[in-house]
């Protein structure tokens, strides 16, 4: 139904509903204001039954002073009163058509009720005649009423309601084992001669699953009939006590009722459930296409101007948050009992509940997602967060997980990540090249030159740093007792930036003790006599092993 259609039918029902109050208003003061109320001013369509120990005396109408039910009531507690007066007779009770438009059921001097001319219409007879029926329907409920309760008649039905229970007790069991063997005899018969349900090849339904849907169905069946059971022996034993005989005829309005009240209930919103059914496919069908359109930026077959691909499945999932609730807010109206104080009471609890618990986890995801564009880091990085170095291995909305270095895996909260600087060791390493350094101290004495060839040499005998960019020396400190030379040199490999660490510093030592200069890092105020080198000699002095070449040579 579109906007104008709706706008229409409240335009509509707007017109007839001022329509009908006019009429009203008119009517009342057409009227005369000073009109007597009288008791025989009933109202058409009020009506109530008489019960007295769940069987129906007769009905009768009410007025808007005497309501029906109210004059139901006290004709059934005015009758209750009579029946249980010993003294009593119903052969007392008699007619008085003395008053003009009602007859009067007199018991005694005692009034039992008024036989209105519409009380007579509700059966289709006139009120004289319909005073008579009541009259033998009072006497004949009286002697029931009196009848329930002798105590014979009370132990008579008492013994028979006992020999029901039992009786029942018995074919409950006798059913259960019954029902037990019918099952084991199918079972160990067809369990077994069931096969899957499929198409060349593909197993729409097991044989176990159809095994499970067949067992269900018997225990359904066998539920259903337990409960017929438990009916039939519950209607039939309640109605022989006057006290639980209105519970015995109000079992069917029990279990009926509640049914009608859904099948109703449920006709009524058909046509909302029809809209949300249309709108979830609407929705789905939305969902697929943004979905498609964004897998497609992300394996760049669709391409943005300054957009990365990487931003492409958070953004869809974005995109995806808004239009689920854009689809819920459009079909909360329609949900069935959205209108209702209890449904509108737990929507607000679960919003408190959610926004006093949430709002860390909320920050958490904004910070993912923050994170996610600002272009930090992606999944394989080699990165540096606070403390931690290490590799990428997920990046999730709530937290980014971190292999370290000592295959560790840490779990950093993305909103943490947020408040620390971050290193990426990966973003240019693949294109311009990481630059590792290391730094040593070397005496006044030694030529600097000699050192910075040593420390390119020393670059130049590491085989996974790049000789293009051409490593680079750098003297960082002319200190106290040494010169602090950096020695800086370009590498592909970031995950492998340890062991070239290691390699390079291997390559530093060999090539300073090879020519004889002494790296004087830690510093220390006194000289020795000797040089603090290592001869080649015990280079490899145990328990290092020599490379074969060496040991040849």
């Amino acid at each position: 139904m579109n906007k104008q259609t709706s706008l229409r039918h409240a335009l509509v029902f707007v017109l007839i509903s001022c329509f009908m109050l006019f009429a009203q208003v008119a009517q009342a003061a057409a009227e005369p204001a000073t009109r007597p109320v009288d008791e025989s001013d009933l109202e058409a369509q009020a009506s109530a039954a008489v019960v007295v120990d769940g069987r129906t005396v007769l009905k009768v109408r009410g007025t808007s002073s005497f309501p029906a039910e109210r004059r139901a009531q006290t004709i059934a507690d005015r009758i209750v009163e009579l029946a249980a007066d010993p003294s009593f007779s119903k052969e007392t009770l008699r007619i008085d058509d003395s008053q003009p438009g009602k007859s009067t059921v007199m018991a005694g001097n005692k009034l039992v009720l008024s036989v209105l001319d519409a009380d007579a219409r509700l059966e289709g007879v006139g009120r004289q005649t319909y005073a008579g029926i009541v009259v033998m329907s009072i006497g004949e409920t009286i002697t029931n009423w009196r009848q329930d309760r002798v105590p014979a008649t009370l132990l008579r039905h008492g013994l028979i309601a006992l020999g029901a229970g039992l009786a029942f007790v018995l074919a409950l069991w006798v059913s259960a084992r019954l029902s037990r063997r019918l099952r084991d005899r199918f079972e160990s018969r067809f369990h077994q001669n069931i096969p899957d349900v499929q198409i060349q090849g593909f197993h729409i339904l097991r044989a176990q699953q159809i095994w499970g849907l067949l067992t269900s169905l018997i225990r359904l069946v066998w539920g259903a009939l337990l409960l017929v059971a438990l009916y039939l022996y519950l209607s039939s034993v309640l109605v022989l006590f006057p006290w639980t005989r209105g519970l015995a005829n109000q079992l069917v309005g029990l279990l009926v009722e509640p049914l009608r009240t859904l099948g109703l209930d449920f006709i009524g919103i058909v046509p909302d459930l029809v809209f949300l059914l249309v709108l979830f496919y609407i929705a789905r069908y939305v969902l697929k296409l943004v979905k498609l359109y964004f897998e497609s930026l992300a394996d760049g077959s669709v391409v943005w101007h300054e957009f990365d691909q990487d931003w492409a499945l958070p953004t869809y999932r974005l995109v995806r948050l808004f239009l689920i609730a854009f689809a819920i807010i459009i079909a909360y109206p329609y949900i069935p009992g959205s209108d209702s104080e209890a449904f509108k009471g737990v929507s607000l609890f679960i919003g408190v509940i959610f926004s006093l618990g949430s709002s860390s986890i909320i920050g958490h995801i904004i910070a993912g997602y923050s994170m996610t564009y600002r272009r930090a880091f992606k999944v394989g990085d080699r990165v540096k967060i606070g403390e931690y170095t290490g590799d990428v291995e997920q990046v999730r909305t709530l937290v980014t997980y971190l292999r370290t270095l000592k295959n560790e895996l840490v779990a950093i909260p993305n909103s943490k990540i947020i408040d620390s600087e971050v290193v990426n060791y990966s973003t240019m390493s693949g294109t311009a090249g990481l630059i590792l350094h290391t730094t040593v101290g070397i005496g006044y004495e030694t030529p600097w030159r000699q050192v910075e060839a040593m420390l390119l040499e020393a670059a130049a005998r590491t085989p996974e740093l790049l000789r293009e960019p051409t490593p680079f020396i750098l003297q960082k400190q002319l200190g106290d007792f040494c010169v602090v030379y950096e020695i800086n040199a370009y590498c592909a490999a970031a995950h492998a930036m340890n062991r070239i660490y290691t390699e390079l510093h291997r390559n530093i030592l060999d090539i300073f003790n090879e020519y004889g200069v002494q790296i004087m890092t830690p510093a220390y105020e006194g000289d020795t006599e000797q040089p603090k080198v290592v001869p080649r000699e015990q280079w490899y002095a145990a328990p290092a092993r020599a490379p074969l070449a060496s040991t040849t040579s």
